[in-house]
């Protein structure tokens, strides 16, 4: 894919996610009858501004776009006119300021909500929790997980999907306790199988699963051509539809995943094809094509499997839920990953998570263009995702961040004064500290992750 499309797939879930945090901090200053200067999306020089509204506020598009900004009318910025002091932010109430510094993050988790929200009612085909047969000495072959097991519950909460599934294991991982799943075989027998966490290490990235033993079923599908891309590499070989793939390189196609992979390590070869078409077999000869994706070069045919409705019914299930459901769901999601994202930073901070969890702006841009490429539900639920991970970050109580300013108000109310400008100071050279080392390690983890 071209890396033009992942770069647009981030900018436009970041120009959101900034719109609406920033919007927020607007609404409530308005409603709070703080006069608004300029409403800013990105920092340094503006590349769009126009003036709108009874206040003629400026509305910025600016040239580095990594975050924003809404300028209020404020003494301790410049002059303000007699008539106007009653509407500079300094001069509010604490309980005004606080209301409108934290109508940021409250905004992004409102998104978050509505998202989920609207998914849920609109419902989405999800894997089904089915297991395949653990690796042994893993916790779940320690457990005694075997092939073809359903998970239904975890912990006593109802599971519905692979997705639930990886959820619950990941905050099991950060808790780094047991986990009880109530899984049914294909026999109907139910059986409670208790996994140990508490020995997978500080990792919780893309092998989790793997570790744990809890990877999901993958049946043998045969290699069996259902669709063909148009001027792929397979029509150009004259492969056609219902082809059986028997071999490739000389290599037998025992399934679809072994042709998958054989085909990936030959991207730019020309390679010959041996197919079943009506009971005949046909030598054709491929010129496997070469593309890259997320930093990766492989081969690709250009075809997908022929659909097994049986087997999709066994693998999938489609998750939906009424509007008052599905808004407490939005709710409770919301809830839980905001609260799993807090304390998975504050193990990073005790050395009980490692910091290799801590992602930066690559590999963020990454995951944006794969849930794009995935469809427009995914990619959605990604923004929601980020949504809430940008509302968690920014109530992080370090100064220059939303966080540290409802420290200070906070201060304020308790000591019945505001914190010194001296203190101010010192916290935003602290602040900025602490998020350039937030920066440093996110960016060396995305190095790694891109290099590695």
């Amino acid at each position: 894919m071209n890396p033009l499309f992942y770069l647009a797939a981030f900018a436009l879930a970041l120009g959101i996610l900034i719109t609406v945090h920033e919007f927020g901090h607007y609404s409530v200053a308005r409603l709070c009858g703080v006069k608004v200067l300029r409403f800013s999306i990105g920092f340094g020089r503006p590349l769009l501004l126009r003036r709108y509204g009874p206040d003629a506020t400026e509305w910025v598009l600016a040239l580095f776009p990594l975050g924003g900004f809404v300028k209020m009318l404020d003494e301790r910025e410049g002059s303000v006119a007699p008539d106007e002091l009653h509407r500079a932010f300094n001069r509010q109430t604490v309980w005004r300021r606080f209301a409108i510094v934290a109508a940021g993050p409250i905004a992004n988790f409102l998104l978050a909500i509505v998202i989920y929200w609207a998914l849920f009612i609109y419902g989405m085909d999800e894997l089904r929790p089915l297991l395949a047969a653990p690796q042994t000495g893993t916790p779940a072959s320690v457990a005694g997980v075997t092939e073809g097991e359903l998970v239904r519950a975890i912990n006593g909460k109802p599971v519905a999907s692979a997705q639930d599934l990886r959820w619950n294991v990941a905050q099991a991982a950060v808790e780094r306790g047991v986990i009880t799943l109530e899984t049914i075989n294909e026999r109907q027998d139910i059986n409670v199988r208790r996994i140990d966490m508490s020995g997978l290490g500080g990792d919780v990235d893309a092998s989790l699963m793997e570790r744990a033993g809890l990877m999901l079923f993958r049946p043998a599908v045969p290699a069996v051509i259902g669709t063909i891309e148009a001027g792929s590499a397979a029509e150009r070989a004259g492969v056609q539809v219902g082809d059986r793939i028997v071999t490739i390189d000389g290599q037998p196609m025992e399934d679809w995943s072994t042709m998958v992979g054989v085909v990936r390590e030959r991207g730019g070869k020309s390679v010959p094809l041996r197919v079943l078409r009506n009971g005949e077999t046909l030598d054709l000869t491929a010129d496997i094509s070469q593309v890259e994706e997320g930093g990766q070069v492989f081969g690709r045919l250009g075809v997908t499997p022929e659909p097994d409705l049986a087997l999709r019914d066994r693998l999938f299930v489609t998750v939906q839920h009424g509007v008052l459901d599905a808004f407490t769901l939005g709710v409770v999601q919301t809830w839980d990953t905001a609260l799993f994202s807090l304390k998975a930073f504050g193990r990073m901070i005790t050395g009980q998570l490692s910091w290799k969890n801590l992602s930066g702006p690559v590999t963020i841009a990454d995951y944006a263009g794969q849930s794009a490429r995935m469809g427009a539900s995914h990619y959605i639920k990604f923004i929601a995702l980020i949504s809430i991970s940008l509302g968690v970050l920014n109530l992080l109580p370090i100064p220059l961040l939303d966080g540290g300013h409802l420290m200070y108000y906070t201060i304020e109310v308790i000591k019945g004064g505001p914190v010194s400008e001296r203190i101010m100071e010192i916290g935003q050279q602290i602040g900025l500290a602490m998020l350039l080392m937030l920066m440093a390690f996110a960016f060396y983890n995305d190095i790694n992750r891109l290099f590695g």
